[in-house]
């Protein structure tokens, strides 16, 4: 299974950087995971592989729990999808053609930090696949 996460922002140099490189190391035991940080909505629309299934985050979009999540993930595993989660910036983004709008809750996070929800709620979701403990 592969994951790109297409994001506005640039991480290096933020209080975010190593959670998220923690997070997409710990990842690659079970899947590809490209992390591609764009400039603006533009780049980030044209930067979305053509072929995945795309997943929003969004406020306004469907919550999980982390268990439900982890269920979402394997359909996706098992149609043989590759996801592509998009995270727009401060404004957020509309994207019409997303397949799903996922949401962590009703606040407006920080962009950076749900690039790092995102990618622990994937860890979680492939430790909870394969009845692993979780200790991160």
């Amino acid at each position: 299974m592969r994951y790109t996460v297409v994001a506005v922002g640039r991480s290096k140099g933020t209080p975010y950087a190593e959670p998220l490189a923690h997070y997409a190391k710990l990842l690659t035991r079970y899947a590809r995971v490209d992390v591609i940080e764009v400039a603006d909505d533009d780049a980030l629309r044209r930067r979305i592989p053509e072929r995945a299934y795309v997943c929003l985050l969004d406020s306004r979009g469907r919550t999980h729990t982390s268990e439900a999540f982890s269920e979402w993930v394997e359909e996706r595993r098992q149609g043989g999808l590759d996801v592509c989660f998009v995270i727009g910036g401060a404004f957020g983004i509309e994207l019409p053609q997303a397949h799903h709008k996922l949401s962590f809750g009703p606040m407006t996070l920080p962009h950076m930090l749900a690039r790092v929800v995102l990618l622990e709620q994937l860890y979680r979701a492939h430790k909870i696949l394969g009845n692993e403990p979780y200790h991160h």
